[in-house]
């Protein structure tokens, strides 16, 4: 395993002795309300194995492997114990509505890409990509800047938590939900599938698949 660590150069001698020991000591000093558990996984494959992601062709399918939302629904239930931010959200959706999204991202960040990957092997996937901290969007356009062919990607459905897109609304431009930029934490997967019988198809199969797909 190769780690790295670079010391900013505008840092003086005296701060880098200061900050460089806390990076190298990490989260382990970090005190919050959750058991915060990380780890890296590494792995070697041979070509076959993996799904180069820039091999998207006109008509290929579009499809999102879990809904959006997870970091709208994260808060709101956080602000169901701070009046002041609850007050702003509490016209367009109940307490009850929250907490059940809030389950609902739980169950969706607990459950792994694992068997929605491999199936990209199974229906022949030309490319793919996760949709994390730059929110579906952002994840998108790199994806399509990347491809050999000329392809424009079209999204017009937007899989998200029940209610969460009220509230991303109501909380102004706060997560941009609906504009594509909130990040979602293990987010689904954006994978371009040829034609829509191999899309429907892969619905069909991927596991407690709750969300849509949109055209390319």
């Amino acid at each position: 395993m190769l780690m790295l660590l670079a010391v900013s150069t505008k840092m003086t001698e005296k701060e880098r002795d200061v900050v460089i020991p806390l990076i190298m000591r990490g989260f382990k000093s970090v005190v919050n309300p959750w058991c915060t558990i990380g780890g890296v996984a590494s792995t070697i494959c041979q070509p076959n194995e993996y799904i180069v992601p820039d091999n998207a062709v006109v008509g290929d399918v579009l499809v999102l492997t879990k809904p959006l939302g997870t970091q709208v629904a994260v808060n709101a239930h956080q602000w169901l114990d701070q009046p002041e931010r609850w007050n702003r959200i509490k016209l367009v959706v109940t307490e009850e509505d929250v907490r059940k999204a809030y389950h609902r991202a739980m169950d969706s960040m607990a459950r792994l890409n694992r068997i929605a990957a491999r199936l990209m092997h199974k229906y022949n996937a030309h490319g793919s990509t996760d949709v994390t901290g730059f929110g579906l969007l952002g994840h998108a356009q790199t994806l399509a800047s990347h491809q050999k062919n000329e392809v424009s990607f079209v999204i017009h459905n937007l899989p998200v938590i029940a209610k969460m897109a009220a509230v991303a609304k109501a909380c102004g431009n706060m997560f941009q939900l609906l504009q594509g930029h909130s990040a979602e934490t293990s987010g689904g997967l954006l994978i371009c599938l040829p034609r829509e019988q191999a899309a429907a198809y892969y619905l069909l199969e991927c596991p407690t698949f709750d969300s849509s797909k949109s055209g390319n």
